[in-house]
């Protein structure tokens, strides 16, 4: 397996490792949110890597990527979007409606909606 042009992974590593540069991953992230003043930025199902550089950590994501907007006086979510009420039906084979009703109860939080449908 050949890394960046020609360069085998493990000296990239090794290189990494004696410049102070390490890297790992967060595998159990559910989700990430960054928000904004005018909406939340939210990705599903993230692949979250940390790189530390000189004792400062750098986050690199990938995943599905949706916004939301948010209501300035509540700071609450004002609309949902439609794949995360399909990720929670899917998710615990309840109906669209509680799917909602759950989404709503948790601000909009696909997972906190998943684990109080599976807690009910």
């Amino acid at each position: 397996m050949q890394g960046i042009k020609g360069i085998n992974p493990r000296q990239m590593k090794q290189a990494m490792r004696k410049m102070g540069i390490t890297s790992s991953s967060i595998d159990d992230a559910i989700e990430v949110v960054i928000k904004t003043s005018s909406k939340n930025i939210v990705i599903s199902n993230p692949e979250v890597t940390v790189m530390t550089v000189q004792g400062i950590n750098s986050y690199q994501i990938t995943g599905n990527v949706s916004e939301r907007g948010v209501d300035e006086s509540l700071g609450a979510v004002d609309s949902i979007p439609s794949e995360d009420i399909d990720l929670v039906m899917s998710q615990t084979s309840c109906s669209r409606e509680e799917a909602i009703e759950a989404l709503k109860e948790c601000d909009g939080q696909p997972a906190e909606a998943i684990l109080k449908i599976m807690t009910r």
